[in-house]
C-alpha cells in the first residue's frame, strides 16, 4: 500500500480544518501519515493522532518551523518523502507556498487544487475559473498535491490512534536553512466565524459604495445571524474591506450552507470561488447580473432599502 503524506495546517494549537479535507483526499491514496512541524507543537501533534484515518504522526518540533518557512519547511518533506509516495497538502497559503518547492527539489508536476481522486495516479481540478475540469493522469513516481478543502468532506477529528513519532531535519543539522526570516505578522482578528469554514457568509460587491457603507449594510446583517463577511475583488480593491475578506479566483474559495451575495454582479472570477455553496441568495438591482444564473434565490431591487429592512426583521 503506498503511503501518503499531509501537511498539517495549525494555528493556535489547534488543527484547521483545511487539514480534515485533506486527510480524507489523502486517504483514498493509500495509508495516511501526517506532518506536524512548528514549535512546543506536542499538543497539535497529539489531536493529529486522533483523526480518524491517520496512522502515523511525524512531529518535527524546532524553532526554524515556528512560522512554517518554506525554505525550512520544504527540505524537510523531501527528506520524509524517501519514505513515502505521495506529499498531499490543503490549498491554503501554506499550501500553496510549501507544495511548489517539494515539486521543485523533486523535480515532479505539481498537481494543484484538485477536486477528487479517481485513481492512485489520476485526479480532477478545475481550469479556466473553474468552468471546465481537467483530469490530471501523473506518471511521477512522487506525487505533489494541492487539495481544495471544499470538494472533500472534513474527516472527523476524533477516532483515530495514529502513533506519534519524532523526526529532525537533515539528520540533526540545523534545520533553519538561512534563506529566509520571519519578521512579522499582522493578523487580523474578528469574533466573527472564520470565512473558510463558515457555515453562512455574507458578501458585499462594489455598488455598497464605500467602507462605512459596506459596515453599515454588510456588517449589520451579518452580525445579526452569526455569519462571516465575504466580499469581491472589486470591494476589496475599491479598498472597503482589507483583502483577506475577499471571496474569488484570486481570494478565497469557499462552500457554505448559505451564501449571501449582495450588490455583486457576479464576474467569473467571484463565482468560481463561491459557486459551490449549497443556498446562494443574490441580491442586486440589475436583473440581468450574472450572479442570478447561480443564485438558488433571487432577489432583484435596492440592497439599500431590501438589506436594512431584512436586517430589522431578523
Amino acid at each position: 500500500m503506498s503511503k501518503t503524506l499531509v501537511w498539517v495546517e495549525h494555528e493556535g494549537g489547534a488543527v484547521k480544518d483545511a487539514t480534515l479535507s485533506a486527510v480524507t483526499a489523502a486517504s483514498q491514496l493509500g495509508e495516511v501519515h501526517l506532518l506536524v512541524a512548528g514549535k512546543g507543537v506536542d499538543g497539535v501533534a497529539a489531536a493529529a493522532a486522533k483523526i480518524a484515518g491517520v496512522g502515523k504522526v511525524h512531529v518535527a518540533d524546532d524553532a526554524a518551523f515556528e512560522h512554517a518557512l518554506p525554505e525550512n519547511i520544504a527540505p524537510l518533506i523531501v527528506e520524509l518523502l524517501a519514505s513515502h509516495d505521495v506529499f498531499v497538502a490543503p490549498a491554503t497559503s501554506n499550501g500553496k507556498n510549501i507544495a511548489p518547492r517539494v515539486a521543485a527539489l523533486l523535480d515532479v508536476a505539481q498537481i494543484s487544487d484538485i477536486l477528487s481522486v479517481e485513481s492512485e495516479d489520476t485526479f480532477t481540478r478545475p481550469i479556466y475559473a473553474g468552468n471546465a475540469i481537467a483530469t490530471v493522469k501523473s506518471k511521477d513516481a512522487k506525487k505533489v498535491i494541492t487539495v481544495r478543502g471544499t470538494a472533500f468532506v472534513k474527516a472527523e477529528r476524533e477516532g483515530g490512534s495514529g502513533t506519534v513519532e519524532a523526526v529532525s531535519s537533515n539528520g540533526g543539522a540545523s534545520a533553519d536553512r538561512g534563506i529566509s526570516s520571519f519578521v512579522g505578522a499582522e493578523i487580523a482578528k474578528s469574533e466573527r466565524p472564520e470565512l473558510t469554514s463558515a457555515k453562512v457568509i455574507v458578501s458585499g460587491g462594489r455598488a455598497l459604495k464605500d467602507a462605512e457603507t459596506f459596515q453599515e449594510v454588510i456588517f449589520s446583517l451579518a452580525d445579526k445571524i452569526g455569519a462571516a463577511v465575504g466580499a469581491s475583488r472589486a470591494a476589496v480593491d475599491a479598498g472597503y474591506v482589507p483583502n483577506d475578506y475577499q471571496v474569488g479566483q484570486t481570494g478565497k474559495i469557499v462552500a457554505p450552507e448559505v451564501y449571501i451575495a449582495v450588490g455583486i454582479s457576479g464576474a467569473i472570477q467571484h463565482l468560481a470561488g463561491m459557486k459551490d455553496s449549497k443556498t446562494i441568495i443574490a441580491i442586486n438591482k440589475d436583473e440581468d447580473a450574472p450572479i442570478f444564473q447561480v443564485a438558488d434565490i433571487g432577489l432583484v431591487g435596492d440592497l439599500f432599502k431590501i438589506v436594512p429592512e431584512l436586517t430589522g426583521k431578523l
